[in-house]
């Protein structure tokens, strides 16, 4: 069996030194190239690796020229075939859909361990996504943030996710662990909610976001 071809995109001259040495330390896997921005990366598969395409791309989310997301939906527009993986320290629930819905098979943090960088590459290959429980939950958040009704327009993105999370019978404690705020920060969006929506308490904030269709 041929091995894995890998190829690293990271702005950072050494995360890609580190990803390297990680991936030429396992047998079946092999790095066959790499790039500092998305650009380098697009012009190095039509180029010098026209011949010889990686089966699965390292992508970095922040970087000069082209970031991750515009590299991800060139290189997957022409290049389906090739598994990319958002490999970033960000974990924004706008990025990380936006990631999914550029082409990108899997969106990792770069606190992973090495087995979970083995594994993730290994799965991409066979077509596999790979997530963690954090990931998960920002992509759900986003997903619920993207299909907000009009209405919301009046709230921030935040409150938007306090008040879904408010209908789903959430306590102020769960939101404050859900969201990774305070109970105090969540205690402030429900008033502002209570405020905008014209509202005296979170059941009828519940009922109200119910009734508007957004759960």
């Amino acid at each position: 069996m041929s091995n894995i071809k890998v190829m690293i995109v990271d702005d950072h001259d050494m995360v890609r030194v580190g990803l390297r040495t990680y991936i030429s330390m396992e047998p079946g896997l092999e790095v066959v190239g790499e790039a500092s921005n998305g650009q380098e990366a697009f012009d190095k598969l039509s180029g010098e690796l026209s011949q010889g395409l990686p089966d699965v791309i390292l992508m970095d989310l922040t970087m000069p020229v082209l970031d991750g997301i515009g590299a991800t939906k060139l290189i997957y527009g022409k290049y389906p075939q090739i598994r990319i993986i958002m490999l970033t320290s960000f974990l924004e629930e706008a990025k990380v859909l936006e990631a999914v819905e550029s082409g990108a098979i899997s969106y990792m943090l770069k606190t992973i361990s090495s087995e979970q960088l083995i594994h993730a590459i290994q799965s991409a290959y066979r077509g596999m996504p790979v997530m963690n429980s954090e990931v998960s939950m920002a992509l759900t958040r986003g997903v619920r943030q993207r299909n907000a009704m009009p209405e919301e327009e009046g709230l921030t993105s935040r409150e938007k996710e306090v008040l879904l999370l408010i209908a789903e019978g959430k306590s102020n404690k769960d939101i404050s662990e859900e969201l990774f705020i305070s109970i105090k920060t969540v205690k402030t969006h429900v008033s502002n909610l209570l405020m905008k929506c014209e509202l005296d308490d979170r059941t009828q904030l519940a009922i109200f976001a119910h009734r508007k269709g957004w759960v």
